[in-house]
């Protein structure tokens, strides 16, 4: 049953918009504490390649999910889901309100609409498909994904190997499709949501990203990915930032167009978040600069 008393507040939006300073800004003003939704910042050794939050931030308001899992670490979206609505009900016993943040599309609905109960596979079948990533690339998934379940190779974002993986691993552990597993049945959760999704003008973000990517660099990102480098193999870095420094190691391009290829597949990460974000009609989307209007949107649906 909804506990109409209760409430979860989604800041939402692409990459650079300006999520991080407005749900601090928000959860002072509303006496509250912050979810985190964003699957990049979930690992404590990617601090600068994920923009993730500073000392300062991180006192000024209590965060969940940063940076409290190691590369090392297997999770998905199902292991996220149970682990943010348990910590959400545990929360909502303390406030009314609540915040979550982020740009991860799938982990924000796996929270709000849930997802479905899929078996995790062996450590041994695991490995497998990580090795096989790791030394025949990608398109060694997405032929044996086509192989083992052509339905969902049809839906599937070929150019994710975290999702042709983890469709593997359920076929290969159950001896069924993934496309027949997957029920897509509506969780009922005991509190309500409301979604707020912020942007701005594409030229505008577009150079935010650019200056952020060199606020990184300055910042010490080539380090931290040197420093990260003999695991590069891992699901965890398989992220942008850290993938084009990689290749700089490997003597494949250079610095500067290491850096150039960072703010391109930046800026297409936004557009890939923005298409994902579009085709959901319960956001209610306003500029970052818009918070009057944003903080009545929410006191009208409280």
């Amino acid at each position: 049953m909804i506990n109409s008393r209760k409430l979860l507040i989604i800041i939402t939006g692409p990459t650079a918009v300006g999520k991080t300073s407005f749900s601090i800004e928000l959860a002072k003003l509303l006496h509250t504490e912050i979810i985190s939704a964003d699957s990049r910042q979930f690992y404590r050794e990617m601090k600068i390649g994920t923009a993730s939050l500073s000392l300062q931030e991180l006192n000024d308001i209590k965060h969940h999910f940063i940076g409290h899992l190691s590369v090392h670490d297997y999770y998905n979206v199902s292991k996220y889901e149970s682990d943010a609505v348990n910590r959400i009900n545990e929360l909502f016993r303390t406030y009314d309100k609540l915040i979550m943040v982020g740009g991860s599309g799938l982990y924000i609905n796996a929270v709000i609409h849930g997802i479905d109960d899929l078996p995790d596979p062996d450590e041994t079948t695991r490995n497998y498909f990580k090795s096989l990533y790791a030394n025949e690339g990608i398109e060694s998934l997405r032929k044996l994904l086509w192989k083992s379940d052509p339905e969902y190779y049809a839906q599937v974002d070929l150019k994710n190997p975290s999702r042709l993986i983890r469709a593997l691993e359920v076929c290969f552990t159950t001896g069924k499709k993934y496309s027949q597993l997957r029920k897509n049945e509506i969780k009922q959760r005991n509190f309500r949501h409301i979604i707020i999704g912020l942007n701005r003008q594409r030229d505008e973000l577009f150079e935010i990203i650019n200056r952020r990517t060199d606020k990184m660099i300055e910042h010490g990102l080539v380090e931290e990915a040197a420093g990260l480098y003999s695991l590069r193999t891992l699901n965890a870095l398989n992220t942008v930032g850290y993938k084009e420094i990689f290749e700089y190691f490997d003597g494949i391009i250079t610095l500067e167009q290491a850096i150039e290829n960072i703010k391109t597949n930046t800026r297409r990460y936004a557009k890939r978040q923005l298409t994902w974000f579009g085709k959901i009609p319960e956001i209610h989307w306003f500029q970052p600069s818009e918070k009057d209007k944003i903080f009545k949107f929410i006191h009208q649906n409280s």
